[in-house]
């Protein structure tokens, strides 16, 4: 079950992915990697068919990643939304399309924290709080109840443990890992078994678990201004 969440609070944006790539009813692997860092400030999470969804963020990655080569400076959070719907849009009206559902989370320096929603039909939309996949259908009821607009890290955090703990199932298990990141956004994945809390450079790193029997992973990151 593919399952993406993205919180914005007034000071951070919160995300989770799982990682589990699977065909029809059988899980082919459990440390997929949904999350794709755009730039320093900029996650894109992406969910779809297998093959489409690393073509096309790596694509759309590299260029965000060429752009500041080319210009010295990086895209904004919205800038980098729009560039990424554009090309998805271009893609649908050509011969091959991708199939693909994105969450684009970041922040700017002017802006704050932003969260923007993206679905395989290029719609994009500015939300405090967004999901995809099967989860979605599960989970969306319980953001709009929980989610407010002042609401804290540790309250987020409390909305995301509730959404895990209702698409948990007999055969599904989360191990979330979850980071506070400073401006600048780092990219380290954490592993359980280290501790509760662990000092990486300009970020604190903690992680918890919700355990069930097969555990296919979810992978969560918080970044903000500290």
């Amino acid at each position: 079950m593919e399952y993406l969440l993205g919180i914005q609070g007034p000071d951070f944006v919160l995300v989770a992915a799982d990682t589990v790539a699977a065909s029809s009813i059988v899980h082919m692997k459990r440390d997929h990697d949904k999350m794709f860092k755009m730039s320093e400030k900029i996650l894109l999470l992406c969910v779809g068919e297998a093959g489409d969804t690393v073509q096309f963020a790596e694509y759309i990655q590299k260029n965000v990643q060429l752009y500041k080569m080319r210009n010295g400076y990086e895209l904004s959070p919205t800038a980098a939304a729009n560039f990424t719907r554009r090309n998805l849009a271009d893609y649908l009206r050509s011969r091959t399309p991708y199939h693909v559902n994105l969450l684009l989370a970041g922040y700017d320096e002017h802006d704050g924290p932003t969260l923007y929603y993206m679905d395989y039909l290029a719609s994009l939309a500015k939300a405090p709080f967004a999901a995809h996949g099967y989860g979605a259908f599960l989970t969306l009821s319980i953001l709009d109840r929980y989610y407010k607009p002042g609401i804290t890290r540790e309250e987020a955090i409390e909305v995301l443990k509730k959404c895990l703990e209702e698409v948990s199932g007999p055969c599904l298990a989360f191990f979330v890992w979850a980071g506070i990141l400073g401006l600048g956004f780092i990219f380290c994945p954490v592993l359980p078994g280290g501790g509760n809390k662990h000092r990486a450079t300009r970020c604190e790193i903690c992680y918890w678990g919700i355990s069930l029997p097969v555990p296919p992973h979810l992978v969560a990151f918080m970044f903000s201004r500290l």
